[in-house]
């Protein structure tokens, strides 16, 4: 994660527990029935698999933030088809003091343009199945996530 003067913030912050849960976004995009992962670098999900986001950044809706941070992350671009659901995502240290907590709003995308790359916040990026991860290391929700993300994107509820 990166502050808007391009300064990394590492979770957690020794000795600093966060004032407020930090909102992100994140969006399931879908390329010929699979969907774009990338493994994150940075803590607290570093080196898990899960979908390409980040922070919201203000003046920036929640569909503008999933899709900045995908073009960011993979350099690819997408169209919102709708929302999916928030995941929280916090962790405490040994005392049960809270070292980070996100709220991410997952959106469903559709694939427009660019073919997906690692970078800095990227460190390997794949189209997966979206039903059978086969055995990954992922962020905690993430099965969930995509499995309703397929349903909705396939049509079975709608968006």
């Amino acid at each position: 994660m990166t502050a808007g003067d391009g300064q990394v913030i590492r979770f957690p912050a020794v000795g600093k527990a966060p004032a407020r849960p930090v909102l992100a976004a994140s969006v399931a995009v879908f390329r010929d029935g699979k969907v774009l992962l990338a493994t994150r670098t940075k803590p607290p999900a570093d080196r898990l698999w899960s979908l390409p986001g980040g922070k919201v950044e203000a003046g920036e809706t929640l569909e503008e933030a999933a899709l900045r941070e995908l073009e960011e992350e993979v350099g690819v671009t997408a169209r919102i088809l709708g929302f999916n659901r928030h995941v929280e995502i916090f962790g405490r240290d040994a005392r049960g003091d809270v070292t980070h907590h996100f709220v991410v709003a997952s959106f469903i995308g559709e694939w427009l343009s660019g073919e997906p790359r690692p970078g800095p916040e990227a460190g390997a990026v794949m189209w997966a199945d979206p039903l059978s991860l086969g055995g990954l290391a992922t962020t905690r929700e993430l099965g969930e996530v995509l499995r309703r993300a397929h349903k909705l994107f396939t049509g079975g509820a709608s968006v």
